[in-house]
C-alpha cells in the first residue's frame, strides 16, 4: 500500500495540523480510495516560541522617535485596484465591514446635508427590510445547489471537478455555526448606518461579502488564533453568490454592482491611513501571534536537524506500516526540510519515491544559496526522487523549480482564487490538486 506522509509548514501547531491532516486525508481518499496518509507533525517539538515571554518586544512609545521621525500612521498606504476582486477580498480579510461602512458614507453624501427624511406612517424603512433579509440568510441554497465549477489554468489544463462538492460542503460546515451571528452583525450595521436614508443600489453583493467575511473571521477564533480556513475561491464565490441571490441581487454576474463600483477602493484608502499606528499599538500581541510562522523559519535555519529527523522517522514508520512506496507531501517550510533531507546522501530515506512540495520556498532558497544540504550551482543528486512542485500565482510564498532544476522538477500551477496570505493556506481545500495527484501517486 502506498503511504503519503503529510509534512506541515511554518506556524502550524497541534490543532491546526489535525485540521489540515483531516482535509488532506479526505481529499486523497476521494481520488485514491484506500490510500494511507501518515502524520508528520514536528511543530510542537521543533517549532519556535518566545521562551522569555516576549521580553524582547519594545513597549509602545507615545512620543516620536529619535530625530523627530513622523509616526508611521501618517504614511499613506497603497491604493487598491477597484477592478481586482482579490484586492477587495484582501481588504475584507482585515475588516469585513469596510465596504459596508463606505457604502453608507456614499449614501449619506448623495442625500446631502440636513436631517434624514422621514417615511409615511405604516411604511417600512427600506433599509430595515434589507436588514431583515440579511438576518434570514441561509446556507441551504448552497447545499442544495449544484457542485461548484473550478477555475481553468491548473497545471496548464482545464480544471473540471470530478471530486464532487466535498470542499464546498466542508466550507459550509465550517461557516454554519457562525452564519447567524455574522448576519446579525451586518444587519445591525445596515440598520444603524443606513436607516432613514433613501434607497440605493448595490447593497446586496456588499452585504453578502460582509456576512461571509465575518463568518470566516468568527470561524477562525475571536482573535484569529485558529488556523486560517483553507478555502477555494470557487467555493467562496458560490457561497457569496447564494447570499447575494437571497438578498435579491445579481452577484453571480460580476464581482461588484455598478452602483457600488469604487466603494472598496475608498474603503481601503480610508482604512490604511491609521493602519501602521494601529499595528504598533498592538505590537506585542501581533508579534506573539506571528512567532510560530516567522520564528519556525528562523529556527529551522540554525536548528533544522530535528525537523529532518522527524520526517525521516515518519517515512520509516510509513514504509514499515504500509509495506509499499512512500510519498512526501509537504507544505511551505515542510517542503524546504524535505528537499534538504532528500538532497543529503547520508540522510536520505530510500523509501521515498515521490516528493510533492506545495507552496514551498525551496527553489527560492536554492537560488539564494540558503539550502542546508545543497549549495547553489550544485545539481540535485541522482538519487533524488521525482519532484512535483505546486504553486499558486497569488501565493507570494510559492515558487517554481523547473528553471532552477531543469528536467528534475515538474511545476504545477493551481488557482485557488484567493488573495495572499490565504492563497498560501488554501491549497488543500482545492479539489483540483487531488485530481492532479491521483494518477501520479505510485501504486
Amino acid at each position: 500500500m502506498t503511504s503519503v506522509v503529510f509534512v506541515h509548514g511554518t506556524g502550524v501547531r497541534a490543532k491546526s495540523y489535525e485540521n489540515s491532516f483531516a482535509r488532506v486525508a479526505a481529499g486523497l481518499g476521494r481520488v485514491r480510495p484506500g490510500i494511507r496518509v501518515v502524520r508528520c507533525f514536528w511543530g510542537e517539538e521543533h517549532g519556535a516560541s518566545l521562551g522569555l515571554g516576549g521580553a524582547s518586544v519594545p513597549p509602545r512609545a507615545k512620543s516620536r522617535g529619535v530625530g523627530g521621525d513622523a509616526p508611521l500612521g501618517e504614511v499613506r498606504g497603497e491604493v487598491l485596484d477597484e477592478d481586482d476582486p482579490l484586492a477587495v477580498w484582501a481588504l475584507l480579510e482585515v475588516d469585513p465591514l469596510a465596504e459596508l461602512r463606505e457604502f453608507a458614507e456614499a449614501a449619506k453624501a448623495r442625500r446631502g446635508g440636513g436631517a434624514r427624511p422621514g417615511f409615511a406612517p405604516g411604511r417600512q424603512d427600506p433599509w430595515q427590510a434589507v436588514a431583515g433579509k440579511v438576518r434570514g440568510l441561509s446556507l441551504e441554497a448552497v447545499t442544495g445547489g449544484e457542485s461548484p465549477g473550478a477555475a481553468t489554468g491548473d497545471a496548464g489544463s482545464p480544471a473540471a471537478v470530478t471530486g464532487g462538492r466535498a470542499s464546498l460542503d466542508e466550507l459550509v460546515s465550517d461557516l454554519a455555526p457562525h452564519l447567524g451571528p455574522a448576519a446579525g452583525r451586518v444587519a445591525h450595521e445596515i440598520s444603524r448606518a443606513l436607516g432613514g436614508l433613501p434607497p440605493a443600489d448595490g447593497i446586496e453583493a456588499i452585504a453578502a461579502r460582509a456576512v461571509y467575511a465575518l463568518a470566516v473571521q468568527r470561524a477562525e477564533g475571536p482573535h484569529g488564533d485558529d488556523e486560517p480556513l483553507a478555502v477555494d475561491g470557487a467555493d467562496r464565490d458560490t457561497v457569496v453568490g447564494a447570499f447575494t441571490d437571497q438578498l435579491g441581487g445579481t452577484g453571480r454576474g460580476g464581482f461588484a454592482a455598478r452602483a457600488a463600483k469604487g466603494v472598496a477602493v475608498r474603503a481601503l484608502n480610508s482604512y490604511l491611513s491609521p493602519l501602521s499606528s494601529l499595528a504598533h499599538t498592538f505590537r506585542g500581541r501581533i508579534t506573539g501571534k506571528s512567532v510560530p510562522a516567522s520564528g519556525d523559519i528562523l529556527r529551522y535555519q540554525v536548528r533544522g536537524a530535528g525537523v529532518r529527523a522527524a520526517i525521516r522517522t515518519a517515512v520509516r514508520e510509513a514504509a514499515e506500516g504500509g509495506g509499499g512506496p512512500v510519498v512526501l507531501l509537504a507544505h511551505s517550510l515542510g517542503g524546504i526540510a524535505c528537499v534538504d533531507l532528500l538532497a543529503d546522501p547520508t540522510e536520505r530515506p530510500p523509501e521515498v519515491e515521490l516528493l510533492v512540495t506545495v507552496g514551498s520556498q525551496a527553489p527560492f532558497l536554492y537560488e539564494l544559496d540558503a539550502l542546508t544540504a545543497l549549495r547553489r550551482g550544485e545539481p540535485l543528486p541522482g538519487s533524488f526522487p521525482r519532484w512535483i512542485n505546486v504553486y499558486d500565482e497569488q501565493d507570494l510564498l510559492g515558487f517554481v523549480g523547473e528553471k532552477i532544476f531543469p528536467d528534475r522538477v515538474t511545476d504545477w500551477r493551481v488557482t485557488t482564487r484567493q488573495p495572499f496570505p490565504r492563497a498560501h493556506t488554501s491549497y488543500f481545500a482545492h479539489q483540483r490538486l487531488y485530481e492532479l495527484l491521483a494518477p501520479e501517486l505510485p501504486k
